[in-house]
């Protein structure tokens, strides 16, 4: 098997989308292209910077929890092929989740998947066509129609979030608050991890 870059691998609580408050193991991979100036952590973008870990060792620190949903995420972990990972978790009776921003086609077997696009690199299509969640972070006004056009790119049964970027919350959640009560198809995500001071 394949052996993966791991910033960092950790238990934790969902705090953004769908899954917010349940438990899960988190899965950080290095290595990202898309180069978001906002990232909250841009240490994961260099692969070469993190240890390589196996399939085997994560799994045996995942099972260490009662949580059975695996979180994937990054950096960009669909820059690399996933298949083997995912294939080993769902064996051993987890949900694979992974967070993407849809630069990349999705390569593994996948439970759910958080599709959240970034200006500085487009998604594709293809990617987009898998979502399960679209979570769409906001920083001012013109992101409403930006999430509006990602819409359109995702299937109908995709739950549709909006999220404040968190060092401008107090500007971008008055925004996000009065553009869902008249699009109650749309959702608010907040980082509830933040708010509570946890990972």
């Amino acid at each position: 098997m394949i052996d993966f870059p791991v910033m960092e691998y950790f238990y934790s609580i969902q705090g953004e989308g769908v899954y917010t408050g349940q438990p899960a193991f988190f899965i950080r991979l290095g290595g990202c292209d898309v180069g978001c100036v906002w990232c909250d952590v841009k240490d994961s973008w260099n692969a070469d910077k993190h240890p390589k870990k196996s399939i085997e060792f994560l799994l045996d620190e995942a099972k260490k929890h009662p949580s059975r949903i695996l979180i994937l995420t990054g950096g960009e972990p669909a820059m690399y092929d996933l298949t083997l990972i995912t294939q080993a978790f769902k064996k051993e009776g987890f949900r694979v989740h992974i967070e993407t921003s849809g630069a990349y086609e999705l390569v593994g077997d996948f439970d759910w998947v958080t599709f959240s696009p970034k200006k500085f690199k487009a998604p594709i299509a293809i990617a987009a066509k898998q979502a399960d969640e679209l979570k769409v972070v906001v920083l001012n006004k013109s992101d409403i129609a930006w999430a509006e056009e990602h819409q359109k790119m995702v299937p109908d049964s995709c739950k549709l979030y909006l999220q404040p970027e968190w060092d401008r919350r107090e500007i971008t959640e008055k925004i996000i608050f009065d553009y869902v009560l008249k699009n109650p198809n749309w959702f608010v995500s907040l980082q509830t991890h933040k708010y509570l001071g946890v990972d």
